[in-house]
């Protein structure tokens, strides 16, 4: 039975993304006192963040404020601050607010569930040209990039100068780069071009790049095989086994397979070719004398718990556990299964039994009539993918107003033709990163290099 240090016990929450917030939904109505800590003040629905990245959807939609969800929820309280420590001996988080104010958070029981960054397999020097796609932050930024390369583009004295605006580059043919080349495609070919007239918008090129010799490298053969066809009628052009080499405000570099090296120029560079764990995961490996893997992943128990610390759960993408996917799933099953073992601890059941993980199927979104869908063992795509993709994704929304307002945007984008988040708040993000001579023209080295 629980020895209680107060009136109830404490259960510290870190993070506020799909594993944390399924735990402290779970844990309402339990005998605890929950405390939420993120560093930002809202949930994000990560799988659609590429469409707040390329205009279709608005940021309230998919990232509603963490005290409203939980307003009703009176076991628990959210804090905004960011978590600078563990100790484990004493069972304390600490933790600072935006103003600098400190905290110390005592528990019970803690479970993390911090999520991953971007990697750039050791040349982080690299984020500043190639941005990736983990935050809003980093949506509004792309969108600035995507939207302003179209508006420099159609003002571009030169041909050559029009060329490398209109060259998009994605890294990485995972869901989140086949999306978003899919969505970039789509806006150049169905949605700018009459907007820009003469601009020939509908020229655009976008390159999806990879290491991995097909795209879509965890999903079954011939949905790779039909997403290559989708991708390719959209006018993407796919160089799958091309490992980059280089990235620079100029373009990017890269070499095939046979070690032949090639250069494509490029004003508009998106990262999505892979992730690390979130710090927290290394410094909750150091407090615990737990191991972490090449990803700075944190090697957990069968039952989400860390070495010789029972009341201690890390979860999501931050764990390295029977090599499960760094989707939104394992998180989402984790944070419930934590929250049933924390509830059946509190009645006194201390049998640890190991997280079993349930895989409903993977699937990704390529343009408005095109996905890809693994679901129960049945492999499709074209419309019925699409179909499924939406109801799936609509069914993990949180709040009816956010569901019912996404088809209604997913519905106004197809039937229109048109998007309702086009802006750009921030010009300075259009050319960021980007290596210009005095006069505004490029400069030699770009001129010179070869694609």
């Amino acid at each position: 039975m629980l020895e209680r240090t107060a009136n109830r016990p404490r259960v510290v929450i870190v993070g506020g993304g799909f594993g944390g917030l399924t735990a402290a939904k779970a844990l309402a109505g339990a005998e605890v006192d929950v405390t939420l800590v993120d560093r930002i003040n809202h949930h994000l629905f990560q799988p659609l963040l590429y469409q707040v990245a390329t205009g279709i959807l608005s940021d309230g939609q998919i990232a509603p404020p963490l005290r409203s969800i939980f307003s009703d929820q009176t076991n628990l309280q959210v804090r905004l601050a960011e978590v600078t420590g563990f100790d484990l001996e004493r069972r304390t988080v600490y933790a600072v607010t935006p103003d600098g104010e400190r905290l110390t958070l005592p528990y019970e029981f803690l479970i993390v569930a911090a999520g991953s960054a971007h990697a750039y397999f050791g040349h982080d020097e690299w984020e500043r040209f190639a941005p990736g796609l983990k935050s809003l932050t980093d949506a509004h930024l792309l969108r600035a990039r995507i939207l302003g390369a179209f508006e420099l583009g159609a003002e571009a004295p030169h041909d050559s100068d029009r060329e490398r605006w209109l060259t998009f580059v994605i890294v990485g043919a995972g869901p989140t780069g086949v999306e978003l080349a899919g969505q970039i495609a789509e806006l150049s070919r169905r949605l700018l071009g009459r907007v820009y007239g003469s601009m020939s918008a509908q020229n655009a090129r976008i390159v999806l790049l990879d290491a991995a010799p097909t795209v879509l490298g965890s999903f079954p053969q011939r949905l790779q095989e039909i997403a290559h066809r989708d991708l390719a009628e959209m006018g993407v052009e796919i160089r799958t086994d091309a490992e980059v080499t280089g990235v620079d405000g100029e373009g990017v570099e890269a070499q095939d397979k046979s070690g032949r090296r090639f250069r494509i120029l490029a004003r508009t560079i998106v990262w999505a070719a892979g992730v690390e764990a979130s710090p927290l995961a290394r410094m909750l490996a150091q407090a615990s004398g737990a191991k972490v893997d090449r990803a700075g992943r944190v090697e957990v128990h069968p039952d989400c718990t860390l070495p010789n610390r029972p009341e201690v759960f890390a979860i999501g993408d931050m764990i390295s556990l029977d090599d499960l996917p760094g989707v939104a799933q394992p998180a989402l099953q984790e944070g419930r299964f934590v929250a049933q073992t924390i509830r059946a601890r509190l009645r006194g059941r201390s049998k640890r039994k190991p997280f079993r993980y349930f895989d409903k199927g993977t699937m990704a979104a390529i343009g408005h009539r095109q996905a890809v869908v693994d679901a129960f063992g049945v492999k499709f795509g074209g419309l019925p993918g699409v179909l499924v993709w939406g109801l799936v994704h609509v069914a993990y929304l949180v709040g009816w107003g956010n569901r019912l307002g996404i088809v209604g945007r997913w519905v106004w984008a197809i039937a229109a033709r048109d998007r309702r988040e086009l802006s750009i708040s921030n010009t300075a993000q259009i050319t960021a990163g980007h290596a210009f001579s005095e006069d505004g023209a490029a400069s030699s080295s770009e001129r010179a290099a070869v694609q």
